[in-house]
């Protein structure tokens, strides 16, 4: 393990045996199992320490881990015994065969009767085999060589026996370095600074004038004996589930906080969770970027906050570069476009965009009722009414309220999904809460309902303390409550004097906090421990305000009303407490509480005065207002989706707007002929009401401006792509009566005109096909795995004609490599490539990736390609490898011998050895919401295990067609709401109920789509799935239904020769890009990898089949344009 923790030990052990602490030393030798020392292990078997000897060992190896182990142990309490014969001790000798050699007897009975006979000899020497024994001392130093060999022939010590080269006082040194650079970054350095303690950061006492900074050398005696030092886990790769917190984002809240909070800030200092001083983030001292733009991708902006602490801590090679500057906005980005008013029949109080489906919006209104609008649509897709489901479970005040409340509906106060989007989130204005499961085909499912507080329920939000999704609430009744997702209360947060009114929940690194307002004007912070609000600050204006922070979770703000009307939107500096800005742009007092929303960490927009008005985060005054072509409420109550190309605004009439810039007016669709409404059902036309306004004209200013605009592109319900893509619209009434009136039909693909691909330059080798191929996490490069254990990287670069850097089909991307020309090379030594199983898994943050090839299992850097170690020796051989989704240390390891493996990669250990199949593993998928791992075999077995406790839950059979024997991979994937699970073997493609493990849906190869399925994947968005069969064909099928929506021919991934060539061609592995849904890669059997994408044209893949036509194109529905699936109710 080459982690900087593993290194952090040896630079301890080095300071420990240069200070004389020879016990803590191999203590610390022992426990880590990083560093066998020989030496000091060849010193206790020469002194006859066998205790000792052997309590040395087991820091490295049990009796029983491998034959070389076994043989070690077996010698040294061989030469234990003999040595207690020879001192006439019988007792002890019995002691010991019992004892210590009884275990060996299983597995050589004869050799353990022929010790025990030597009891019966007055001198054992006349063993004829024990005659040359001679005295002690020569029978330790013989048993030493022998030992020798058998260590250094264990691959338990490969890699142990030898000590790093290290400088002399390497820890001092870098302790040194450290303060120098404390010392340079003082506000008033001072010459020769007096350190005096290393527990705290050091800083300079305020002197009378500025004095340049001299270097700090720090004497021998200031580190003699440290106290324990921070772990430096969380700078290494596999950063530890549990890092050591650092409240750094309430440090400076807390220690500014008024004097009514010092009773608090007391009471901090005391809890589980220390607040050390605030860091000097490494920004003061800017790093020059690297001239090779390829290496600037792999900084994930989600980890930026974090590593800008921890950037210190990496040696040069692992450093992670920060990523290039954003371009410079237009007015063009900020979506002020008006394409619909959409009725929702009361007044609108809340509204969420769903985090992934970006014109999926949520609305809760006046009288209780939630609505969820497909907006590409214009389409309510559910609508529930308001209704208390269980009112005897409900408190005796609720039910007298709501008794009371007939005349006067309960309001919706609070809508939102939860992160991933597989929950729905309602407060209402008395007492209550909802959730919602979210399917994705267009059902809510009721999940609980809670009487949370007395009186209205203000806010509702979703939050993450200890790993669990849960759920945060505050009300009229003073509290901020925590719920699970079963209704349990966590939490009940108490502290402030007057109704809360909002919250925001939120985390720096590995501390979870929550944000509250009251509408007395107070702020408070809460840490999930029950000791009490952290801070104690008043809100600008002193009345209702709401905190937010930018998309990357840097920045918080605050909006809000004062009692007399004046309104204060502000930036807040979390490291002092403070407000760092506050915006210019109000014109009146409001009657209200004005309302604001952040989006592409860039802009601010709030509702005032009729109108929605924009700040850049950066600038005080007023960028632009709208009026969205009048019609908005007094005070607006408005909605980015995460892309922030779309905006929802509320209206008088008892609706809401939505406005778009040039990429949100392309994910609408929007259709530019005002007969469109004619031309709905009555139904249609009773249900929705779009008004005139939403006719827009897309202008070719408005589409230049968006292919340079910083918005990312955004995966978009029904497989709509918004980036680089013309907007797909009828022209005329005639070509939407065609496309309303036109029977639907299986879209082919059967020329390369009609969609874009690229192929990967160098990719191409005949000897190496592709068997395992991944997008990187941030979707701007591919990374390939071929049958020789040699793995490729294309990266994509940022340029004029590729604005996003994203992979695109537009772009032939770099075959990337390092300045050293490294290859990333599994180790294949002694491997039957024919008879090997690749594996391949990469790191969230896309800075590592683990393969193997039949060999040990190797973790390469992705910046350098270095392998940092190997673990795993076969046998047996690793067959499938995937990451414990919540910590990068757990690593769930499929087998060649049918077992899985939790292999902790920080401690080098297996914690879990999962026993349940009868093959080889063929796939591996953790569910996060189920707190499952769901394996799969090639006995065509799927198994269930409980993430906490590993044990199995579950094992069923996959359903195979009739004739058809249980051979070949199978494979498991998640889809994004984390309970279905696709299923994908040779003979079929289905998706379960990962609760249950039933089988929801299954189709099975057959007309234009007959041979045997090679493999199959989820789109991002989990709408569409791809899937490649082994006569080159792919098919895009709808992801809910199974259908077939499109089928690509070969022509699309061969060459005319190939085409007329080898039938062994075609595609192996296909893989689906993170962020744009309608494009995929696949990895063929020649090598060659190729990304496709729809035509601009298009944008997608085909069209959904009609659910309910039981014959298409002269077919039954048991064809391949439908999903074929059978009657798995019927069958039960």
């Amino acid at each position: 393990m080459s982690s900087l923790s593993r290194e952090l030990v040896f630079l301890i052990l080095q300071f420990l045996e240069e200070e004389k602490f020879k016990e803590s030393v191999h203590k610390l030798e022992k426990e880590s199992g990083f560093f066998f020392n020989m030496k000091y292990f060849e010193e206790k078997v020469q002194a006859g320490e066998w205790e000792e000897v052997e309590k040395y060992l087991s820091g490295f190896t049990k009796v029983d881990d491998n034959r070389y182990s076994m043989k070690i142990f077996f010698e040294i309490r061989k030469q234990k015994y003999l040595e207690a014969l020879d001192r006439q001790d019988k007792a002890k000798a019995v002691e010991i065969l019992a004892g210590d050699l009884k275990m060996f007897s299983t597995f050589n009975e004869e050799l353990y009767k022929e010790i025990t006979q030597l009891l019966t000899l007055n001198n054992f020497r006349e063993n004829e085999q024990l005659s040359k024994y001679g005295d002690t001392k020569t029978a330790r130093s013989i048993m030493l060589i022998e030992l020798k060999k058998l260590i250094e022939a264990n691959p338990l010590f490969r890699d142990k026996l030898i000590f790093p080269t290290l400088k002399s006082s390497r820890l001092r040194t870098l302790i040194n370095q450290s303060l120098n650079w404390q010392h340079q970054l003082c506000k008033n350095p001072r010459p020769n600074p007096d350190i005096k303690t290393l527990f705290t950061d050091h800083t300079c006492a305020p002197p009378n004038g500025p004095l340049a900074p001299t270097p700090v050398n720090l004497p021998i005696a200031a580190v003699a004996k440290p106290a324990a030092y921070t772990s430096l886990g969380a700078h290494g790769p596999f950063p530890p589930a549990a890092a050591t917190a650092n409240a750094n984002a309430l440090a400076g809240w807390m220690a500014n906080a008024s004097a009514s909070s010092s009773v608090q800030a007391a009471i901090v200092t005391a809890s589980t969770i220390p607040v050390p001083q605030s860091q000097v983030s490494i920004l003061k001292r800017p790093r020059t970027p690297p001239a090779t733009s390829a290496m600037v991708d792999y900084q994930n902006t989600d980890h930026e906050p974090l590593m800008k602490r921890l950037r210190s801590g990496h040696s040069v090679e692992e450093v992670s570069y920060p990523l290039a500057r954003q371009a410079s906005w237009s007015l063009d980005d900020l979506p002020r476009t008006v394409t619909m008013t959409l009725h929702q029949g009361s007044s609108v109080k809340s509204m969420d965009f769903h985090p992934s489906h970006h014109t999926l919006l949520l609305v809760g209104s006046n009288n209780g009722e939630i609505t969820l609008w497909e907006l590409s649509l214009r389409e309510k897709l559910v609508s529930k009414p308001f209704k208390i489901w269980d009112v005897s479970a409900c408190s005796l005040p609720f039910q007298a309220a709501a008794a009371a409340a007939k005349d006067a509906p309960i309001s919706v106060s609070r809508v939102t999904w939860s992160p991933d989007g597989s929950f729905v989130g309602i407060a209402f204005t008395k007492h209550l809460i909802h959730l919602y499961a979210y399917t994705g085909s267009n059902e809510l499912t009721q999940r609980i309902e809670v009487d949370a507080h007395v009186g209205g329920v203000n806010d509702l939000a979703f939050a993450h303390p200890n790993k669990q999704l849960c759920i945060v609430t505050c009300g009229d009744d003073k509290l901020i409550k925590v719920w699970d997702l079963n209704g349990r209360k966590l939490f009940s947060f108490e502290g402030h004097e007057a109704p809360v009114y909002s919250i925001c929940p939120h985390h720096k690194e590995s501390i979870q906090f929550i944000f509250s307002t009251a509408i007395d004007g107070k702020i408070k912070a809460w840490l999930y421990d029950n000791m009490g609000s952290r801070v104690d600050y008043d809100a600008p204006g002193n009345w209702c305000t709401t905190m937010l922070y930018s998309a990357d979770g840097t920045r918080l703000f605050s909006c809000g009303t004062s009692e007399d009307g004046e309104s204060f939107l502000v930036e807040w500096n979390e490291s002092e407490g403070a407000i760092k800005r506050t915006y210019n742009g109000f014109r009146k007092k409001s009657a209200g509480v004005v309302q604001f929303d952040t989006t592409q960490n860039r802009f601010l927009a709030a509702g005032e005065d009729g109108q929605v008005k924009f700040w850049d985060m950066d600038n005080v005054n007023l960028v632009i207002s709208t009026d969205a072509n009048g019609g908005l409420q007094s005070l607006p109550r408005l909605r980015f989706n995460k892309e922030g190309n779309i905006l929802a605004v509320t209206t008088v009439d008892n609706g809401f707007k939505i406005l778009a810039n040039a990429s949100g007016l392309r994910s609408l669709r929007t259709i530019e002929t005002p007969g469109f409404e004619a031309l709905r059902s009555p139904l249609e036309s009773t249900a929705i009401k779009v008004s005139g306004s939403s006719t827009v004209n897309v202008s070719p200013v408005n589409c230049k401006v968006e292919r340079s605009s910083p918005v990312r592109p955004s995966p978009i319900l029904n497989g709509v792509d918004p980036m680089g893509r013309s907007v797909e619209k009828p022209r005329t009434v005639e070509d939407v009566i065609e496309r309303a009136t036109k029977p639907w039909q299986l879209s082919e693909i059967l020329d390369p005109v009609q969609c874009r691909s690229v192929t990967m330059p160098e990719s191409t080798d005949s000897s190496s096909k592709v068997v395992r191929l991944l997008y990187t996490n941030s979707g701007v490069g591919i990374l390939a795995l071929g049958s020789n254990g040699t793995q490729k990287l294309w990266k994509w670069a940022r340029n004029e004609q590729n604005p996003t850097g994203k992979a695109t089909a537009n772009v032939v991307p770099q075959h990337w490599q390092p300045n050293s020309g490294l290859l990333m090379t599994n180790d294949i030594s002694g491997v039957n490539l024919e008879e090997a199983v690749p594996c391949i898994a990469l790191s969230k943050n896309d800075s590592y990736v683990l393969s193997a090839c039949g060999g040990k299992v190797s973790l390469f850097n992705m910046m350098t390609f270095k392998v940092m170690t190997t673990f795993m020796p076969p046998p047996p051989a690793s067959t499938f490898l995937a990451f414990h989704p919540q910590d990068n240390n757990i690593i769930a390891i499929g087998m060649e011998d049918s077992t899985i493996h939790i292999y902790n990669v920080r401690v080098d250990e297996v914690k879990s050895k999962l026993k349940g199949h009868q093959k080889r593993i063929t796939g591996l998928a953790f569910s996060t919401n189920l707190n499952i791992l769901v394996s799969s075999g090639a006995d065509a077995q799927l198994c269930v295990w409980s993430i906490d406790t590993w044990e199995k839950r579950k094992s069923i059979p996959i359903q195979l067609p009739a004739g058809k024997a249980p051979v070949g991979d199978t494979r498991v994937q998640f889809h994004s709401d984390q309970l279905r699970l696709l299923v994908v073997h040779e003979t079929q493609l289905a998706i379960y109920d990962a609760s249950k493990m039933e089988r929801i849906r299954q189709w099975v190869p057959q007309d234009v789509l007959h041979a045997p399925i090679s493999y199959a994947a989820y789109s991002c968005n989990s709408q569409l799935i791809y899937a490649t069969f082994c006569d080159a064909n792919i098919g895009v099928f709808d992801a809910d239904s199974l259908r077939l929506r499109c089928r690509i021919a070969p022509s699309i991934c061969l060459s005319p020769a190939a085409l007329n060539g080898s039938p062994s061609l075609y595609p192996l592995v296909v893989a689906a890009h993170p962020l744009e849904p309608n494009q995929f890669a696949v990895g063929l059997t020649d090598g060659s990898v190729k990304v496709i994408e729809p035509s601009e044209s298009e944008g997608k893949w085909g069209s959904s089949p009609p659910m309910d036509n039981g014959i298409m194109n002269g077919r039954t529905a048991s064809s391949s344009t439908t999903s074929n699936h059978t009657a798995d109710q019927a069958q039960r």
